[in-house]
C-alpha cells in the first residue's frame, strides 16, 4: 500500500515538472530563471521546481530502467552481467545530464559519487568529468555578492579585478585582483541564491533516496545523503574554510614542500573568501611538469606524504583532493612546491578511529589477518573484514604481495567467485555500517589513488608513505618545542627502527615471493649450464 502511495506521489511529481517545464520552455523560451522579469523569490521557486522535476524525473526512469531491464535475466548469468553493465551505463550518462542541467549541488553530488570506490566504475568514470566542469556566473550577479559582502565598491579596495574568473566550481568561482598596495589576490565568491536552493535540493535528494530504497530494498543510499548534506552545509560557510586553512598551515609549519595560500580576513566573510593568489598549474599536469624539469614520481611521493600525514599523525583530513585543488609550482626545495586550495571540507577524525586506523595500515602491510578480522569487528563489519586488502592494497586477505599491489591470477579467480555471491544488499550493509570517518577516507584516498596513477608512480609509492606515518601516528605524541630533545630523539629514532624493521618485513616478503615464482626458471637455467659444463669436460 506504501509502495503503491510512493509511486503514485512520484508520478505526480514527474507528470506535474515535465508539463511546467514544457509551459515554460513554450511561452519563456528566450529567458533563463535569472532573468529581471522574475522577482527573486519568484525566480527561487521556478528554479525550485525545474531542479526538483527534473531529479524526479530521471531517478524514476532510472528505477523503471533498472527493473525492467534485469527482470528476465538470472543473476548469476552472463547475461545478467552484461545487462547490468549496460543499464549502468545507462543510468550514469542520464544522472551526468541531470547535475549538469541543475549545476550547484547536483554537480557536487556527481562529484562525490564519482569519487566512491565502491559505485560501479560506468559511474565513476561518467560522473568524472564533473570534477573539471563548471559553468561561471555572469560577473555583474558576483559584483552584486561581492558589494553586499565588503560593503564598498570595488574600486574603493582593488586597483585592479579581473571580471574573468581564474576557476569555477559547483558553488563558488575564483577571480585574480590587485590590492592597491600591489598584493595579488584570489577572491572566492559564492554564487547567489545557493541557501535559497539548498533546501528544496536535499529535500528532494532525500525523497528520492527513500523511494528508491522502497522500490529496491537492496540499494539504500541515505548514508550518502547524509554525508553530502554535512559537507555542503560546511562548505558553504567561507569563515570555516578560512579557520581550516589555518589550521592546516599551522599542522605543516615545518613542511616547505607544502604552501597555503594566506587568508586576508578584513576582505572575508561567509560569502566571500580573500586568499594570497599563489601560481601553478594541476598536480596531474606531467606536460607542464616535464616541461619545467620537475620529476612526477618525486611530486606523486610528496602529496601522498603530506595527506599520510594528514590522516595517520593529525586526523584533520582534506576532504576533496582532486587535481583542481592542488597545484604544482616549479619553485622549492626539490625544485617544486605543492599549493593546497579549497579547505571547506574537512574531516576531524575521531582519535580513537585514527589509532585504530593506523593498526589496520599495519596488519595490512605485513598481512596480519587475525589483527585485520579484529579491527574490522571494532569498526562494526566484521562480515566483511576480508575484503579490507582489496579496497585498500589491491590484495587479498590471504596475499603476500602487498606492496606489489597486484594479484595473481588464482587469487583473481577466488576473488571472482567470492564478489559474484555478493549482493547490492551487502554493499549498502557494508556502507551504512562503516564509521562516519571512514567514508571520508574512502573518498580521500580513492582521488589520491586516481591522482598518482595520472603522475605514473607506483602503488608502492602510496603503500610506504601510508606504513611511514602509520608507523608515526601510533608513536606517544611529544611536544617537539617543550619536551626534553633526549626524550624527542628517542621517540623519533624508535619510529625510524620500527618503520625501517616494517620496511624489511615487506621487502624479505617480496623477495621471498620472486625466489618462488623464479625459482624453477633458475633450476632449469642451472641444470642446463650444468649440463652443458659436464659436457665440453668431457670432449
Amino acid at each position: 500500500m506504501l509502495k503503491s502511495k510512493i509511486t503514485l506521489c512520484l508520478f505526480t511529481a514527474t507528470s506535474t515538472g515535465l508539463t511546467f517545464q514544457t509551459y515554460f520552455n513554450s511561452h519563456y523560451s528566450s529567458f533563463s530563471p535569472e532573468s529581471s522579469i522574475f522577482p527573486e523569490k519568484i525566480r527561487a521557486t521556478i528554479h525550485g521546481i525545474l531542479r526538483s522535476s527534473r531529479a524526479i524525473f530521471a531517478i524514476t526512469l532510472t528505477a523503471v530502467d533498472y527493473k525492467f531491464s534485469l527482470r528476465r535475466s538470472p543473476m548469476d548469468s552472463d547475461d545478467y552481467r552484461r545487462k547490468l553493465s549496460e543499464v549502468h551505463l545507462r543510468s550514469a550518462e542520464r544522472i551526468l545530464k541531470l547535475c549538469e542541467a541543475n549545476k550547484g549541488f547536483y554537480v557536487k553530488a556527481g562529484q562525490l559519487v564519482a569519487a566512491l570506490r565502491n559505485v560501479p566504475k560506468e559511474y565513476s568514470l561518467t560522473l568524472s568529468v564533473l570534477q573539471d566542469q563548471a559553468v561561471p556566473y555572469p560577473f555583474e550577479a558576483i559584483k552584486k555578492v561581492l558589494i553586499y559582502n565588503l560593503r564598498q565598491d570595488l574600486s574603493e579596495i582593488f586597483s585592479s579585478f579581473d571580471e574573468n574568473p581564474i576557476a569555477a566550481a559547483s558553488i563558488a568561482q575564483v577571480h585574480r585582483a590587485v590590492l592597491k598596495d600591489g598584493q595579488e589576490l584570489a577572491i572566492k565568491v559564492q554564487y547567489p541564491g545557493l541557501l535559497q536552493q539548498l533546501n528544496i535540493d536535499i529535500t528532494t535528494m532525500s525523497l528520492l533516496s527513500t523511494s528508491v530504497s522502497w522500490f529496491f530494498p537492496d540499494y539504500r543510499f541515505d548514508w550518502l545523503v547524509s554525508e553530502f548534506v554535512k559537507d555542503i552545509i560546511v562548505e558553504l560557510d567561507f569563515i570555516q574554510e578560512a579557520r581550516n586553512s589555518e589550521r592546516t598551515a599551522l599542522n605543516f609549519k615545518n613542511n616547505n614542500t607544502l604552501k597555503i595560500p594566506r587568508v586576508f580576513w578584513d576582505l572575508t566573510t561567509d560569502q566571500v573568501l580573500t586568499m594570497q593568489f599563489c601560481r601553478g598549474q594541476k598536480v596531474d599536469d606531467v606536460v607542464y611538469m616535464k616541461k619545467h624539469g620537475i620529476d612526477p614520481t618525486k611530486v606523486a611521493k610528496a602529496l601522498v606524504e603530506i595527506f599520510a600525514e594528514m590522516i595517520f599523525v593529525h586526523g584533520f583530513v582534506h576532504g576533496d583532493p582532486h587535481p583542481g585543488n592542488i597545484l604544482v609550482c616549479p619553485v622549492g626545495p626539490h625544485g617544486f612546491s605543492l599549493v593546497l586550495l579549497d579547505h571547506g571540507i574537512y574531516k576531524q577524525l575521531d582519535e580513537g578511529f585514527r589509532l585504530k586506523y593506523c593498526e589496520l595500515w599495519r596488519a595490512l602491510l605485513i598481512a596480519d589477518s587475525n589483527k585485520i578480522k579484529l579491527l574490522g569487528e571494532q569498526f562494526g563489519v566484521a562480515k566483511y573484514f576480508r575484503y579490507f586488502p582489496v579496497i585498500f592494497t589491491g590484495t587479498t586477505i590471504d596475499s603476500k604481495r602487498v606492496l606489489d599491489g597486484r594479484m595473481s591470477a588464482v587469487e583473481k579467480s577466488n576473488l571472482k567467485k567470492e564478489l559474484t555471491s555478493l549482493k547490492m544488499e551487502d554493499i549498502s550493509s557494508f556502507m551504512e555500517s562503516l564509521p562516519p570517518d571512514f567514508l571520508r577516507i574512502l573518498r580521500t584516498d580513492g582521488l589520491l589513488r586516481s591522482v598518482i596513477k595520472k603522475l605514473g608512480a607506483s602503488q608502492r609509492v602510496r603503500l610506504l608513505a601510508y606504513a611511514k606515518f602509520a608507523l608515526h601516528g601510533l608513536s606517544p605524541e611529544l611536544n617537539f618545542e617543550s619536551d626534553f630533545s633526549i626524550k624527542v630523539m628517542l621517540s623519533r629514532l624508535k619510529m625510524r627502527v620500527s618503520y625501517l624493521q616494517l620496511r624489511l618485513t615487506l621487502e624479505v616478503l617480496e623477495l621471498l615471493h620472486w625466489v618462488t615464482l623464479m625459482a624453477p626458471k633458475l633450476l632449469k637455467t642451472c641444470s642446463g649450464l650444468l649440463t652443458r659444463i659436464f659436457t665440453l669436460s668431457y670432449r
